[in-house]
């Protein structure tokens, strides 16, 4: 209909090659929750070169979720801590969010894979005995929610969570702002395409990567095809 606007999301994805740097992978203008839509988006990173995926980090879209398994068979899914602990807060009375959230952060506060999952199982019965929903929640999320753990221990808190891509949604979002209402999506992409060219370039000329080569020497063991091993996915 003319004149009519409608709500759609830019959704970027980044990720890390295998010598530890950081890249824009791609974006696009679509409905975040559509299965059909992230099915698309994937297999276009597919069809421009994108393998070897070892891990996509991203919140719990049931489209996007059913789109990693199915065009990305054998990538692990971490589903990103921030998103579920803001789930878990939504779900109990807010007298308890403080002691629930302190709780929880000891699962991501320890020292390797072995202890993460033991407290992951001590917190989830001990909430249980109170918010049994929360242990629900808790035992569902787990396989996705702990994919972290089997990575190096110097790459978690850069993979447990989506918050490395927030900045750059934050910076897309400010400049979309200012337009407000775009006359097309062509018109949208054009002007998130120009932030994420700028931040790729940026990431492209530092001296500083973002992942060490050490530990990434760890990983690359693990990756036969090694180009892309973890990305990163969020709508804008």
């Amino acid at each position: 209909m003319a004149g009519r606007i409608c709500s759609q999301a830019v959704v970027i994805a980044t990720g890390v090659s295998a010598d530890g740097r950081r890249e824009v992978l791609g974006f696009d203008v679509g409905d975040s929750e559509d299965g059909a839509f992230w099915t698309a988006f994937l297999r276009s990173l597919k069809a421009r070169g994108l393998r070897g995926v070892a891990l996509v980090i991203s919140d719990a879209h049931e489209g996007l979720k059913g789109a990693i398994s199915s065009v990305l068979l054998g990538t692990s899914w971490q589903r990103c801590k921030v998103h579920f602990l803001r789930n878990v807060l939504a779900k109990i009375p807010k007298g308890n969010s403080e002691m629930v959230l302190a709780a929880l952060r000891t699962i991501f506060a320890q020292p390797d894979a072995t202890h993460v999952h033991e407290q992951f199982e001590t917190i989830a019965v001990m909430l249980g005995r109170q918010l049994p929903n929360v242990q629900s929640m808790l035992e569902d999320a787990r396989e996705d929610l702990l994919a972290f753990a089997t990575f190096p221990l110097e790459h978690w808190r850069k993979i447990w969570s989506t918050n490395p891509l927030e900045r750059l949604n934050r910076e897309v979002k400010r400049r979309t702002d200012v337009v407000g209402v775009f006359p097309n999506p062509e018109a949208l992409l054009r002007l998130a395409g120009s932030v994420l060219i700028e931040a790729h370039d940026e990431w492209a000329v530092s001296d500083r990567r973002y992942l060490s080569e050490g530990s990434m020497a760890l990983l690359n063991a693990r990756v036969i095809d090694e180009e892309v091993v973890t990305a990163q996915l969020l709508p804008a």
